[in-house]
């Protein structure tokens, strides 16, 4: 009776330790296995590239200052000018004619204010009298001068060297005064034009040098030097850059063709990071991560700022984690603060990588 109670407890022992082990592995099946990221630094990569497009250094439409009848358009489109040639004209018939009343009528009064002038001096004539024919005279002249200035704009002259690109006018027509006749560029060194995003922007004093490619000379690079960043961003919440050839090698690119613009950063250390936006998941209401902890194996919800999504399915994060820490990247919103996880092993040639 002894012995197979020893038996009976023997038995009892094995099947207590089977059933400890059994669910110690059910418990090690339960685990849920997570993929993961590391957090790594927003533009720790010692260059960013943007779509830029080369523009004219000046772009302007011309205009007459006057209204009146074209009485011609010496430039063509596509035609270089030089700074200071006449490259449209008005009937200046009207302008010269009033001209011509006016220095009449200059000659009259400035006759007269001489005469006053000369006998004030001598005591001869109130200072009321002394007082009108020097307002009168200097009246008279801003009227001259203004008629001269009327007369010389029927001219349209060159504000630079360049090339004529568009006109909208021909001889005969009649034009108000500021209505763009013609368009022209600048034949300089042309600039060449980017939009960046804010988290470009918020980090402007790390530009450290500029430079691009144009398709069309592959074998060219061409370093820029920075014109301006705007400060205030456009309707679709990007700066604009502007920058300008070094250099004048021959052969530069022309207005309108498109470019790759490298930017070169300094190499500080900044506070922003990058994970996959599908890490992030919504916790009262803030955007959250779920980070996690090696030591036990959990993984922690932290609220974290998020600053800008990017086209290759990355957000940059300007508060709430650090550079290197291991965040979840992938099931985030079936898990539950302070979960047990397993990490999803490496891919390898027998592991594809699935979550089990």
């Amino acid at each position: 009776m002894r012995k197979f109670t020893e038996i009976i407890i023997c038995v009892s022992a094995v099947l207590v330790a089977g059933c400890a082990r059994q669910r110690q592995g059910d418990a090690a099946e339960a685990l849920r296995t997570v993929r993961t990221d590391t957090v790594r630094a927003w533009g720790a990569t010692p260059a960013s590239v943007f779509p830029g497009k080369i523009r004219a250094a000046a772009d302007v439409s011309l205009a007459f200052r006057i209204a009146g009848p074209v009485l011609k358009i010496v430039a063509e489109e596509g035609r270089f000018v030089r700074k200071g040639q006449t490259l449209a004209e008005l009937d200046a018939r009207d302008y010269r004619l009033q001209l011509d009343a006016t220095e009449a009528e200059y000659k009259r009064i400035k006759a007269e204010a001489d005469r006053v002038i000369e006998l004030h001096g001598k005591g001869s004539v109130t200072p009321n009298d002394y007082d009108k024919a020097v307002y009168g005279l200097k009246q008279i002249t801003a009227k001259l001068d203004a008629h001269r200035n009327a007369l010389n704009d029927t001219q349209l002259k060159a504000p630079f060297d360049g090339y004529i690109q568009k006109r909208f006018f021909n001889g005969g027509e009649t034009v108000g005064a500021g209505t763009p006749v013609l368009s022209m560029i600048d034949a300089g060194s042309p600039e060449v034009e980017i939009n960046i995003p804010a988290s470009e922007f918020i980090r402007r004093e790390r530009f450290k040098a500029f430079n691009c490619t144009v398709e069309v000379f592959p074998d060219k690079v061409y370093t820029l030097d920075l014109l301006g960043i705007t400060q205030k961003a456009n309707m679709n919440q990007l700066y604009t850059v502007r920058l300008k050839f070094q250099k004048a090698d021959a052969p530069l690119p022309s207005p309108g063709m498109m470019t790759m613009v490298n930017i070169l950063y300094t190499t500080e250390e900044t506070a922003l990071v990058q994970i996959p936006y599908s890490a992030l998941f919504e916790k009262d209401g803030r955007s959250a991560v779920w980070v996690y902890n090696a030591d036990s194996e959990t993984v922690t919800a932290r609220i974290v700022k998020p600053s800008e999504l990017l086209t290759e399915g990355v957000i940059v994060i300007s508060e709430g984690l650090r550079e290197g820490e291991v965040i979840v990247s992938a099931g985030v919103h079936v898990l539950k603060e302070g979960e047990r996880v397993r990490l999803l092993p490496p891919v390898s040639s027998t592991n594809t990588g699935k979550l089990l």
